[in-house]
């Protein structure tokens, strides 16, 4: 019927299970026992230990309460046996100046017992706490505590020692920072660790003091002078130390406790970076064998340490002040000087550099922004800040690419336009976007392009095969890598409009992530369709055209034929692509995929996506034949080829446009001298450390069936009329490839009838 029962008069709580005792608790005739929520029975012991009892039924709890309420000589329906206090601590401030202190008793060794039980009876009552801590603070006591411990510890009084560990930490759960000022001077606080190592309830002491004056050492990366300074690092790190080592974790009824310990630990920290940033001397050196070529490995890497406290420690910081802290990092040369060493061998020193510059990209992206786009004019792009980040990212030796992950979060707050600033003298989103877009987006697609070159195509050797099996990267680490570059460049369709825009289409890049979609890593072939669904999310007609005149749905159509009846996460992206284009009514890729690939999806039923894609194409069609009848024949073929004419001059109008139209400055087309393989020496030296189990990966990729037939002229997009992004062609600046020449409605049927691209068939 429940949970506890009661023993006879006994005055005990006894709680079986299995026939064991798990709590015994004697009831106190003047312990305040609360019924609450007609479940639960709560009370506190007198050393501040609070308890709970939880039923199961109501009916348990009524009958527990009805034996305590006897043995105290309650009436059953109060919720409480005893009179609490109920505001004392709105009683502390009004307490009058004369009330008086409590008595404490003298500071002998015979007394220690009765101080020990002083200290922990006052605990449950604040105004109490707020007495005991005057008298504790005007007498001086806290010292004449700690001569007694020095007679204890040298007459072995273990049991006096006892006593000592339980005052003292009765006195640091006072929580009173006049104390703790006291207790944490150098004068004593070796004294109060020395008292907290005699724990009752452990065989052996501890031993804090010989661990904190022997095995920590404190590394002065460049000499301390201020003798202030130097003494508030060692307080707080002891200090520290206390709380995270020595004290026991604090339960849910002393979480409060020690709140003034926490903040005197806050303010400390604040002090230090202060201190330390008003002593300009002091950086200027720092800095200086930071980036001296000089410096032996384990110095920098211990000043490389010093910043990375340093940062974390102005955390602490006011708003304004933690301002002035990064201008004032910034002003010596902080980021300089991290250019160097993230450009490091050391995985250590690259890791804490990695940190510090994530403090400062959280701080101020512009800062970061401002900095590399004036280095740019000074210096190689393979030097430039932003690329040796990219390079990091990419040669990150992690197999789980943690570095690479978080460097990825750095670069997208770097590109992110949310954050960029708009004055009337500048606009940062379009300078900062035209410097990336020019000086570092070859840097971070070249791992893509490189493992998606078309020497990597092969042909499948089973003999009689036609399928073109492209031979994608099965190394785990490199396809992470992959995906990481593939979420960045999804953030900056979504985010970038036209300079993303026009870096896809001069670079052919769909196709390029498209391949992708033969990866025989699921993730990697779903970060590859994510970004074409982000593309075609944007319903912007200049894509679908490059989308369609490039054939780039048949690698999706093969990727979901190849997955069969398997009912996955890949099988679901795909039909939700179609269906957003069913339910979008986008036309001119519902006319591409019913035309192209229908007759491979029709046998596709478990969903109506693919039949209701013919539907909306059929009454396009439809309303397509009316309009043209309503119009007068002799007007027909004109009308048309005055299309034609105004979706070039369209086009050419797009990219003539200026900032007003999208809130970025058009930039110029990719330098078409920078070849798509022509990426940095690091990550060459990446590649060729993958070459092996590259190799492995290929000879073992999986055939993919072929949704469309191409034919050899044809199979990479082009044809006669319709030409599709090729990245062996250049670009005429100015212009998209294949997206002016439309060839007009007399030529379509001709292509219709004769091209075999338009004959789809299942995969052999």
């Amino acid at each position: 019927m429940c949970d506890v029962c009661f023993v006879g008069f006994s005055k005990s709580l006894f709680i079986p299970f299995s026939g064991s005792l798990l709590l015994e608790s004697k009831i106190n005739p003047n312990t305040a026992y609360q019924k609450q929520q007609d479940t639960l029975i709560v009370w506190s012991e007198a050393e501040n230990y609070d308890l709970a009892l939880s039923f199961q039924e109501k009916a348990g709890c009524d009958e527990i309460w009805e034996k305590i309420c006897q043995v105290q000589g309650k009436d059953p329906s109060v919720e409480v046996t005893q009179d609490l206090i109920e505001s004392e601590e709105e009683h502390i401030e009004e307490m009058p100046e004369t009330s008086p202190l409590i008595d404490l008793p003298t500071c002998e060794l015979n007394k220690l017992e009765e101080i020990a039980d002083l200290v922990t009876s006052v605990l449950s009552s604040p105004i109490r706490r707020e007495k005991l801590a005057l008298a504790l603070e005007n007498e001086g006591y806290i010292k004449k505590l700690l001569q007694l411990f020095q007679v204890c510890e040298n007459l072995e009084n273990t049991e006096g020692l006892h006593h000592l560990y339980e005052i003292i930490r009765g006195i640091l759960f006072l929580n009173k920072a006049t104390l703790f000022e006291v207790m944490f001077s150098d004068e004593c606080i070796m004294d109060v660790v020395g008292c907290l190592e005699y724990d009752p309830s452990l065989a052996q002491p501890k031993r804090h003091r010989e661990f904190l004056t022997k095995t920590a050492k404190f590394k002065e990366v460049i000499p301390i002078t201020d003798s202030e300074l130097r003494q508030k690092i060692h307080q707080t790190y002891r200090v520290q130390y206390i709380q995270d080592i020595i004290l026991p974790t604090p339960s849910v009824f002393e979480e409060n406790f020690l709140s003034t310990l926490t903040s005197f630990i806050f303010f400390n920290k604040v002090e230090i970076v202060s201190m330390l940033q008003e002593d300009e001397k002091f950086l200027s050196e720092v800095f200086a064998q930071l980036t001296d070529e000089a410096t032996d490995d384990d110095k920098r890497c211990e000043l490389v340490n010093f910043f990375k406290e340093f940062c974390a420690f102005s955390q602490t910081l006011q708003p304004q002040n933690r301002d002035a802290f990064f201008k004032t990092l910034a002003k010596l040369g902080i980021l300089p000087a991290l250019e160097i060493v993230m450009g490091m061998d050391d995985l250590q020193v690259r890791s804490a550099a990695t940190d510090i510059f994530s403090y400062l990209v959280e701080f101020s992206p512009s800062m970061v922004r401002e900095f590399v786009m004036q280095e740019a004019q000074q210096s190689d792009d393979d030097i430039l800040l932003i690329n040796v980040v990219i390079e990091q990212m990419i040669c990150d030796t992690d197999p789980e690419l943690g570095g690479a992950v978080q460097l990825m979060g750095l670069l997208r707050t770097l590109i992110d336009p949310e954050n960029m600033l708009a004055t009337a003298n500048k606009t940062e989103k379009s300078e900062f976007l035209n410097f990336f877009y020019n000086h570092c987006m070859h840097v971070l697609t070249a791992p893509l392009l490189a493992n998606t070159s078309e020497d990597k195509c092969e042909k499948d050797a089973v003999v009689g095969s036609t399928k073109s099996n492209t031979i994608c990267p099965d190394n785990y680490q490199t396809a992470q890598l992959l995906a990481l570059i593939l979420e960045l460049l999804t953030f900056c369709v979504e985010h970038h409009t036209y300079h993303i825009k026009n870096y896809i289409m001069n670079k052919d890049l769909l196709r390029r992530v498209l391949v992708l979609m033969n990866s025989k890593h699921t993730f990697l072939a779903l970060c590859a369709l994510r970004f074409m669904r982000r593309i075609i999310g944007l319903k912007d007609e200049f894509y679908n055209r490059y989308i369609t005149k490039g054939n780039l749905f048949e690698p999706v159509i093969n990727a979901l034929l190849d997955n069969g009846t398997r009912y996955n996460l890949l099988n679901s992206a795909v039909i939700e692509l179609f269906e957003f284009i069913r339910v979008e009514d986008i036309k001119s890729l519902i006319a591409h995929i019913v035309e192209n690939f229908y007759n491979a999806l029709e046998s596709i039923e478990y969903v109506q996506t693919f039949k209701g894609l013919k539907t909306k194409y059929e009454q396009e069609k439809d309303r397509q034949s009316q309009k043209l009848n309503s119009v007068p024949s002799i007007l027909r073929s004109n009308r048309f080829r005055r299309d034609a004419r105004a979706l070039e001059e369209d086009e050419e109008m797009w990219f003539n446009e200026d900032e007003e139209e999208e809130g970025e400055a058009v930039v110029p087309p990719v330098e078409k001298s920078k070849q798509e393989d022509d990426f940095p020496d690091s990550y060459e030296k990446f590649m060729e450390t993958k070459k092996a189990s590259a190799a492995n990966g290929a000879n073992g990729a999986n055939s993919k069936s072929v949704a469309a037939q191409t034919s050899p002229a044809s199979s990479n997009g082009s044809s006669s009329k319709s030409t599709a992004l090729s990245p062996a062609v250049p670009a005429p600046k100015g212009s998209l490839v294949g997206l002016v020449d439309y060839p007009d409605d007399e030529d379509d049927d001709e292509e219709e009838e004769t091209s075999p691209r338009k004959r789809p068939r299942l995969g052999s």
